[in-house]
């Protein structure tokens, strides 16, 4: 027998599942396009030469690639691959509709993406990412607004532990070059910074010495970073400490003023007291430029969601630089973690029918149907039993699937016009008028709100 399960790092996504997510993305829509973002989506598969050499030498290794087809199948050459974040496709869409898209396009994006990663807690190698973008400005307003949107969003989510950490790409080429790192050694030293929350300092140091960073560079580096504080809640030391250990690199000291503007810029949005100004987070796709960003909650290995700066991404498809930054938020993580702290309230995930209509007998069945249609005109949910099962078994269906009322049209009910209610909750029995019953049902329901 053939296994059942899905392929691993995929799930199958039951009603209550389902519920779930529609539940956080109706919060992340809606507070998306309060923030004045439209919205977009692409093809699950680009070409492979759209994707490859975006993510860097670890992204590109996580690509899921689709073989040629026909005449080529044998080959073992891939031309298409699944999309691996949204940022890319998005970067294709803005060079490919330049001159139909407003000078400040602002776009969310809610779709899912693979990765070949290795499954872990919170991770998979399909899942969604909600993402904000916006292109055409490089203004500190851009990073202030989209930490504000999605401050926003976690707080209409109900997380109140949630921390922005925030660094810029540029702080951290100038930390590594004052520290003593080659300029050509980088990318390697980012890779293993950005392990520092997940392997620590010993591991760090292995790894950077490992890569071919000196011994003197290493220690420069993990002394400044361990000894880097960001629990200042406006990060205004931060950056102090910062001005101070770059002030020599003239693209630092620039930097770091485009950190304490987006900072300071963020004091009136609901990202005020949320930001930490954390030099160790490198991110680890290459296409960053400037600010980076990232969201963290405790007991969480690995962040909610993360983005940045992306100036020059746009370019590689169009020939010419356009500025753009943006957010995406892993929709699977939240879920995992509101899910684990029981933060979903009951609606989010109640059974939506609220009346179930028995079947008195098969003679019945039209007439069952025609009532379950009126009821419907209303607006109640309102599922119908197939079967003439004895009207216990109908209830105990029903109270298995938390239907509050059933609605049954009896021999008796049907001589006098009316139908008998019974309310699964409290065991009471009503009849009412036919043409009274669609009103009666919505009070009751209102009333147990």
């Amino acid at each position: 027998m053939p296994s059942t399960k899905p392929p691993g790092g995929t799930r199958d996504f039951l009603p209550d599942d389902i519920r779930r997510r529609e539940y956080v993305v109706g919060i992340v829509r809606g507070v998306y396009e309060r923030y004045g973002f439209e919205p977009l989506e692409t093809p699950a598969f680009e070409n492979i030469e759209t994707l490859l050499g975006k993510y860097g030498e670890e992204g590109n290794k996580l690509i899921f690639k689709i073989l040629r087809r026909g005449e080529h199948e044998g080959s073992g050459e891939a031309d298409l691959a699944l999309r691996y974040d949204l940022t890319v496709p998005l970067a294709r869409v803005i060079a490919q509709y330049q001159n139909e898209l407003p000078k400040f396009f602002k776009r969310y994006q809610i779709q899912p993406v693979w990765r070949a990663d290795r499954p872990a807690r919170g991770r998979f190698r399909e899942f969604y990412q909600c993402d904000i973008d916006a292109i055409g400005s490089t203004s500190p307003v851009v990073e202030a607004d989209i930490l504000a949107a999605v401050s926003q969003v976690l707080a209409d989510l109900g997380f109140d532990d949630f921390t922005l950490r925030l660094n810029d790409r540029r702080v951290l080429n100038a930390v590594l070059e004052c520290a003593g790192v080659p300029a050509a050694l980088h990318g390697e030293a980012l890779i293993a910074i950005d392990k520092l929350d997940k392997i620590g300092p010993e591991g760090v140091q292995k790894e950077l010495e490992g890569r071919g960073i000196d011994g003197a560079a290493t220690t420069a580096c993990l002394e400044f970073f361990q000894g880097f504080t960001r629990d200042d809640p406006r990060g205004h030391s931060a950056i102090d400490r910062l001005r101070a250990f770059v002030h020599g690199h003239a693209l630092g000291v620039d930097a770091v003023a485009a950190l304490d503007a987006i900072v300071r810029l963020a004091d009136g949005t609901p990202a005020h007291g949320r930001i930490r100004i954390d030099p160790s987070l490198a991110r680890g796709l290459s296409y960053y430029t400037g600010a980076i960003m990232e969201i963290s909650v405790p007991d969480l290995a690995g962040s909610l969601g993360g983005g940045g700066r992306y100036d020059q991404l746009v370019g590689m498809f169009l020939g010419r630089h356009i500025p753009a930054c943006g957010f995406s938020l892993g929709l699977e993580r939240i879920i995992v973690v509101m899910t684990e702290r029981q933060m979903f309230p009951a609606a989010a995930v109640s059974v939506p029918v609220e009346v179930m209509v028995a079947l008195w007998n098969d003679e019945t069945r039209s007439e069952a149907l025609a009532l379950a249609a009126e009821l419907r005109r209303t607006g109640l949910r309102v599922d119908v039993y197939p079967d003439s099962d004895k009207l216990g078994k109908q209830f105990k269906y029903a109270s298995g699937r938390s239907v509050p009322f059933v609605a049954i049209l009896g021999d008796d009910e049907r001589a006098r016009g009316e139908v008998a209610l019974k309310d699964l909750r409290t065991g009471e029995q009503q009849s009412v008028a036919r043409g009274e019953a669609a009103a009666y049902l919505q009070q009751r329901l209102r009333s147990n709100q």
